[in-house]
């Protein structure tokens, strides 16, 4: 357990790592700044996505949008999903692709699950975020996801197509909703690989979480520091 102190110690510990919480404020800013001016790259409309409603391409993607974010998720086989995509979807709100419309941003999920596979995972999660099948095309590989996991943002001007930026990683971990909240917690994520005093509860990080799958075996994003 933390130390039990007076609320005026308590107090001057907090003001102390408030101080290095703006200078981390400030730092994030800096980076988005960079972010923003990051050059871009064509890149390729040739996709087939297949959708419920039908095949899309990747400009249909935008649904007229100026920009497209895209997460990929991966794919392990049959009836094998991949715990840190399935967390990382677990914690996107099921109101975020109207708020980032407004925003003139569209959200899409996609793998290279064959469609049937990705609607059966969607209706057992209960899942409403849209997901696409990038199946037998080279998508994933062209924006560097390979088999991984990867969010690549793209802009488009008329019917080009541009990569923006991309992420994976710990890039991932830091949009996760539940993990940003444990973050502010006592005892923090409970994961091994986390610096923590001594005796706090700490478990392996890959653990099952219990909105998975009971053999599923997860992937924390904090391991990829």
């Amino acid at each position: 357990m933390p130390k039990i102190v007076t609320t005026e110690e308590w107090q001057q510990a907090r003001d102390e790592l408030l101080q290095a919480e703006k200078e981390a404020t400030r730092t994030l800013d800096a980076l988005a700044a960079r972010r923003r001016r990051l050059p871009m790259v064509p890149f390729d409309t040739g996709y087939a996505f297949e959708t419920p409603s039908g095949t899309r391409s990747l400009l249909d993607l935008f649904e007229g949008r100026e920009q497209l974010v895209a997460y990929q998720f991966m794919d392990n086989g049959p009836d094998h999903y991949c715990p840190g995509c399935t967390w990382f979807t677990d914690n996107v709100p099921s109101t975020a692709p109207a708020l980032l419309a407004e925003q003139g941003i569209t959200w899409v999920t996609v793998s290279n699950m064959p469609p049937l596979q990705i609607e059966a995972y969607r209706e057992k999660m209960g899942w409403t975020l849209p997901f696409v099948s990038s199946c037998g095309t080279t998508f994933a590989e062209d924006c560097g996801a390979g088999g991984g996991f990867q969010l690549t943002v793209f802009l488009r001007e008329g019917t080009d197509v541009y990569r923006t930026y991309s992420t994976t990683g710990r890039g991932i971990d830091r949009l996760t909703f539940v993990t940003s909240v444990l973050d502010l917690t006592v005892f923090g994520r409970k994961e091994d690989w986390e610096d923590s005093p001594d005796g706090w509860p700490q478990q392996p990080t890959f653990h099952v979480p219990t909105s998975m799958p009971s053999d599923a075996k997860p992937v924390s994003f904090g391991r990829y520091r």
